[in-house]
């Protein structure tokens, strides 16, 4: 990974801290991007700290806020002339529905829309970096959650009847079937597209949720996996030699796993990637 350059988002603490470290170890530049200055400034400092010589640039960004995402891609496509990993990692569950700024449900704003508009604002300095014959890869971290998840294209943002657990296996649904849908378009890139499940982790996740969803979570958390566990299959997808050139899989265990029957139904696939593009003003 020497000489690589690798954007990590929700990079300050849990499984995003876990794999900008570790790819800091693997000799890659990181770049990564949080919610807070202090916080991501901090991350950085601690990367150094840990992994002596890392070339870390700390970024800041509300990743649920279009003019956000679009603001810092071009901070980003200035700073760096190549790209070679884009780990989309970024999310939370929220246990009230509110609305962003552009006026669509949080969850599905952050943890979905985030990903496929920071990813087609990135994706010539991808294809830049394949061009100058890189190999990058775009992860995709999603959840287990999917499994649980279905596209209620009738009340996608829960306006109606909203769950938190319902919001969240959608978005992470969404992940999935972003993942498969841009690896169509993707063909013949030379950049691949993966998702994966980074496991049941003792994180910041669900920490200042409430009711019964957040009680149940505070009393697991304990019995919970470490973040540097739940970074290894992002790392694994990020980083292993032997997956150059596989893409469109969905990873669990750092192995590939057939993911839910609706994130493999490709009609599904193409109407949430028509209404994504809707959702943040893109064509094509």
């Amino acid at each position: 990974m020497r000489d690589r350059v690798c954007l990590v988002t929700g990079a300050t603490n849990g499984i995003g801290y876990e794999t900008a470290l570790g790819l800091a170890r693997h000799g890659a530049r990181v770049a990564i991007v949080g919610r807070d200055a202090e916080k991501a400034q901090a991350c950085a400092a601690r990367i150094r700290a840990v992994a002596p010589g890392a070339a870390v640039d700390e970024h800041v960004a509300d990743l649920s806020a279009q003019a956000e995402i679009r603001r810092l891609a071009g901070v980003l496509r200035g700073a760096y002339p190549r790209l070679d990993v884009l780990v989309n990692n970024a999310g939370a569950i929220f246990d009230r529905r509110t609305l962003t700024v552009d006026g669509i449900e949080r969850t599905w704003a952050l943890d979905h829309l985030g990903y496929v508009l920071l990813t087609l604002e990135l994706l010539d300095t991808l294809k830049a970096s394949a061009a100058a014959g890189g190999k990058p890869r775009i992860v995709n971290v999603a959840s287990a959650a999917h499994y649980r998840g279905h596209i209620n294209f009738d009340d996608i943002e829960g306006a109606r009847r909203y769950g938190a657990m319902r919001a969240y296996a959608q978005a992470k649904l969404g992940n999935v079937l972003f993942t498969y849908a841009l690896t169509r378009r993707l063909g013949g890139s030379g950049i691949t597209v993966n998702a994966l499940h980074p496991g049941v982790i003792n994180t910041g996740f669900a920490r200042n949720t409430g009711g019964l969803f957040g009680t149940a979570w505070s009393l697991m958390r304990p019995f919970l996996s470490s973040p540097d566990k739940g970074a290894e299959t992002s790392l694994h997808v990020a980083t292993a030699p032997e997956l150059d050139g596989v893409t469109g899989r969905y990873f669990s265990h750092r192995r590939p796993k057939p993911s839910s029957a609706e994130s493999r139904d490709e009609a599904v696939q193409e109407r949430v990637w028509a209404l994504s593009l809707r959702q943040v003003g893109r064509s094509g």
